[in-house]
């Protein structure tokens, strides 16, 4: 099996990502029959993963955490079944072995296993030396395991962790909830938050002051240090750790609004991001604007739309007057309306829809805004209220390229071009010309949709279709009748260049 090419850069983990597992929990399995040989015994040390490869250079193949294994198949001949090269005084007998340890440890590279079969009868001293030396776990893996067994053995262990703590984060939300709805909702959240971190858990006013806290801990200085420094930043988290050892965490409640939640724990599990997340929704929907001017402003607005008013006039009681429209898919999932409350405190406003699988937030242009972690975005281009559904439609299309080209964020491009050498008036008449034999088809709204979905895809297949969600062959089919209604050659880019022209301006 080949291995991927391409230089050492670990990856973010997913929220919440998968728990790793104890290296003392597999070495537990009586099953593989593993043996530690060399390196520290830290009940600590933990495995994110198992990789075999019997490169002499394992370091660019590495993401960090790895179980290593190997068999010895990269050790060269010269150097015997001990380690020792023969017939060299000088360098020492062990080189091949310290450059090999080294590159694993500089990867990050968790623990190594040694397979005793086929090639080896013994693991090499020179390389057990070298383990001690570097403080590299080292495994001696039985004749009779294989490697695809221990392997599996990793990938049940992470299962069941990650079974755990979804289980853990899904009774944490449950409690959080119910504490949400309890008379003193604040210190009810609070105090659920820091018995499920183990901490501390406390909400800071505008100007870093306490508000309420529950829980303890021995960092209250660094973590209101921690929020004084968010407050001061565009930013929705901020994280650091005590000089204690104590793992901090920062959370902005809404955008601008001056009140942060802070946690401390004396660790941090993968699950309690989330936890922290959920907890930083509810008290921001506790605390929130709805019951300050600015939310009646918004009410204000909403009675307005409903009793005929034009958005244009009920825009400067939302605080701007050029907007972006985002929509947003979760990678995992359907988002729910915790979900999608979280993504518009991320993305600093108030103004979410949840549309079945779709959230749509309405974000003043002038704001802060971002990729966000767990999404895949679509944003339009600035708009006056005005042009709000064309905004709409504009990140719909966005969205669409985004899951297509599996980018996190697609803008839907707004600068000045060519097309705006040509009068607006005379644009449109050509572009009714050029697609008005595809309008007259009674199909003509999906055909157009897919003649634009393909075009910005550079005549993609695949990608079409999963932006539309539909068979590739269906896309082939309307692309063949867009071209027979049209009566052009679409392989011709002179002609994919007037009709993009023409859908810019349809």
């Amino acid at each position: 099996m080949s291995e991927p090419a391409g230089p050492h850069t670990p990856l973010a983990p997913s929220t919440p990502p998968t728990p790793p597992v104890p290296l003392a929990a597999l070495l537990a399995r009586e099953d593989l029959g593993l043996r530690q040989i060399a390196g520290p015994a830290d009940p600590g040390v933990a495995v994110h993963g198992a990789h075999t490869s019997e490169m002499a250079d394992p370091y660019p193949y590495l993401l960090g955490g790895e179980l290593l294994l190997t068999a010895g198949v990269h050790i060269p001949e010269a150097t015997g079944a001990d380690g020792d090269t023969p017939g060299r005084a000088e360098p020492g007998p062990g080189d091949y072995f310290d450059g090999y340890v080294s590159r694993i440890v500089a990867a990050g590279g968790a623990a190594l296993g040694f397979g005793v079969a086929p090639v080896h009868d013994t693991v090499p001293r020179a390389l057990v030396a070298a383990c001690e030396a570097y403080g590299l776990p080292l495994l001696e893996v039985p004749r009779q395991t294989t490697f695809s067994a221990v392997a599996r053995a990793v990938w049940q262990l992470m299962e069941r962790a990650r079974t755990a703590e979804l289980r853990r984060v899904t009774e944490a939300q449950q409690s959080l909830a119910a504490a949400a709805s309890r008379p003193d909702p604040v210190p009810s959240v609070l105090r659920q938050l820091a018995q499920r971190v183990g901490g501390r858990a406390v909400l800071y006013g505008p100007e870093g002051t306490e508000i309420a806290g529950a829980g303890r801990t021995s960092a209250d200085v660094a973590l209101a240090g921690l929020a004084r420094l968010l407050l001061s930043r565009a930013s929705a988290t901020a994280t650091d750790i005590a000089p204690d050892g104590i793992h901090l965490a920062a959370y902005a409640l809404g955008a601008g609004r001056g009140v942060v939640l802070g946690v401390a724990a004396p660790r941090r599990d993968p699950g309690d991001h989330t936890i922290a997340s959920v907890a930083a929704v509810l008290l921001s929907l506790l605390t929130g604007e709805h019951r300050s001017g600015s939310g009646a402003a918004r009410s204000s607005a909403l009675v307005r739309l409903l009793l005929g008013a034009a958005p244009a006039d009920v825009a400067p009681l939302l605080g701007g007057e050029r907007w972006l429209v985002v929509h947003a898919r979760p990678d995992a999932g359907a988002p729910g309306p915790v979900a999608a409350s979280a993504l518009g405190a991320g993305l600093g406003s108030p103004l979410v829809d949840l549309a079945h699988d779709v959230v749509r937030v309405l974000v003043p242009a002038e704001g802060a805004w971002r990729p966000q972690p767990g999404w895949t975005l679509g944003v339009s281009a600035e708009a006056a209220p005005a042009d709000w559904p064309a905004a709409d439609a504009q990140a719909a299309r966005a969205l669409a390229r985004a899951r297509a080209t599996r980018s996190t964020l697609v803008r839907h491009g707004s600068g000045a071009g060519l097309a705006d050498l040509v009068p607006g008036g005379e644009a449109r008449a050509h572009a009714r010309a050029l697609l008005a034999p595809i309008e007259a088809s009674t199909a003509s709204a999906a055909l157009l949709e897919t003649l634009r979905t393909w075009l910005s895809l550079h005549g993609s297949w695949d990608r079409t279709a999963v932006a539309l969600a539909v068979h590739r062959n269906t896309v082939r089919q309307r692309i063949a009748r867009c071209a027979a209604l049209s009566g052009t050659d679409l392989d011709d880019p002179d002609v994919r260049m007037e009709l993009w022209f023409s859908l810019k301006h349809h």
